[in-house]
């Protein structure tokens, strides 16, 4: 039976990269798995949204957002659809080709066997980054590190955004409850998904970073990571999560 799958790509300001990873994640479509995307798109100055609708793809649809909302927000908008529209799967992934379209059918091998979600790792062989500074590197791996020592999260690559769901999973989520953003809806999202008992892997990816634009990565998105990961304990110590 073909599996329907949802590619949710988040955007604001995009208009460089987006029209360009379109072709190359629909290009994963065959008679097994038929790709589909959602942009959820921020209200883009640079007309983002427009650029994807003047495609007049039937595989792709854009969700508008009247300003701009954050990450955490605009997948859990994505996951919603996805339900509602019965995919079977949905993933999460970036605009900007930091993210490889062609790892999409390694993650469907994964859900193929099993898993219930299924992450792309820079970090599960070593560190696979390239172009970062190293000043982002290392607040990234540490970010990982602290969030395993604090939550006992059995994943390496803790603040990962490259993910696949299996819907049937991610219906067991209460979606209500999601707030966070950034680094700490990956985290939330990666520590739901352990608590309830999901089989969870990771695959090794190269991430390399950014093609054109500028990066979302701010204070606030790590200041919030920080004190998301003590939250998540703490509602796990007392049977809130």
């Amino acid at each position: 039976m073909q599996k329907r799958i949802l590619v949710i790509i988040p955007t604001f300001n995009e208009a460089d990269n987006i029209t360009k990873i379109i072709p190359d994640v629909l290009a994963n479509s065959n008679g097994e798995n038929e790709f589909n995307i959602l942009v959820v798109d921020d209200n883009s100055p640079d007309g983002t949204a427009d650029m994807v609708e003047s495609l007049n793809n039937p595989a792709v649809s854009v969700m508008r957002r009247e300003r701009k909302l954050g990450l955490g927000t605009a997948y859990v908008a994505g996951f919603r659809y996805a339900i509602e529209k019965g995919y079977d799967v949905v993933f999460e992934m970036d605009a900007d080709f930091s993210h490889d379209p062609k790892y999409l059918k390694d993650f469907i091998e994964k859900i193929d066997e099993g898993y219930d979600l299924v992450i792309g790792s820079r970090y599960v062989n070593g560190i696979s980054v390239l172009n970062w500074p190293l000043s982002r590197l290392i607040l990234s791996y540490m970010a990982s590190v602290y969030t395993r020592t604090v939550t006992g999260l059995k994943v390496k690559d803790t603040t990962a955004g490259f993910m696949c769901y299996k819907v049937s999973a991610l219906k067991q989520i209460n979606l209500d409850e999601v707030k966070s953003n950034g680094y700490s809806f990956q985290i939330e999202m990666k520590f739901k998904f352990y608590k309830k008992g999901f089989k969870i892997v990771e695959v090794p990816i190269l991430f390399i970073d950014r093609r054109e634009g500028e990066s979302k990565m701010s204070r606030k998105v790590v200041y919030e990571a920080y004190f998301m990961v003590w939250k998540l304990k703490l509602k796990s110590v007392f049977g809130k999560l």
